[in-house]
């Protein structure tokens, strides 16, 4: 199965990114072939329209998008949504070739708010591109990273996540 873990923060020390490095390489060990896509690179440029031409590592993010059979997303909340930089990846998503893929997500805040608002939004998105999205998102505080590294409650959460999103997945390969 074709994994694709996305960090959807563009800041350079973005805290998703902490999380979703820790979810990459949790998901490496499961003999999964993963792939890494961290907006903070900067790399995946502003859409500009269909006919336009992007650098390679843009077209390699929406390939790998598209290839993977598992998204695992992490969505910071700016202002009570996701990323802008988040919505600007999946503008180079093809609608027609992500059907029947399974996703889990991962929503970061600085508090205790906008967790249900955000996890409704990305799934309204995930929706349109008709991916199955497995129901039970991890919600995170800022304050579940210190020095870089995610606390154990959150390892521990963010195991669960993958796992479960990997055997829906598995479930629907049968």
């Amino acid at each position: 199965m074709k994994v694709v873990v996305i960090s959807g923060s563009p800041r350079k020390n973005a805290n998703t990114q902490i999380l979703m490095k820790y979810v990459y390489e949790y998901t490496k060990t499961k003999g999964q072939d993963v792939k890494f896509i961290n907006l903070s690179d900067g790399q995946v440029e502003c859409y500009r329209g269909p006919d336009e031409e992007y650098n390679q590592a843009t077209k390699d993010a929406a390939k790998d998008i598209m290839e993977a059979d598992v998204w695992l997303i992490g969505a910071p909340i700016y202002n009570s949504f996701f990323s802008a930089a988040l919505k600007n990846l999946f503008e180079y998503v093809n609608y027609k070739e992500t059907e029947g893929k399974v996703a889990g997500m991962t929503i970061l805040a600085a508090g205790n708010i906008g967790f249900i608002g955000v996890q409704t939004l990305l799934t309204q998105l995930l929706s349109y591109f008709r991916v199955i999205t497995n129901p039970k998102a991890v919600f995170l505080t800022t304050e579940s990273i210190t020095e870089n590294s995610v606390s154990e409650e959150g390892q521990t959460r963010l195991k669960e996540m993958v796992d479960e999103t990997l055997e829906i997945a598995e479930k629907l390969e049968d």
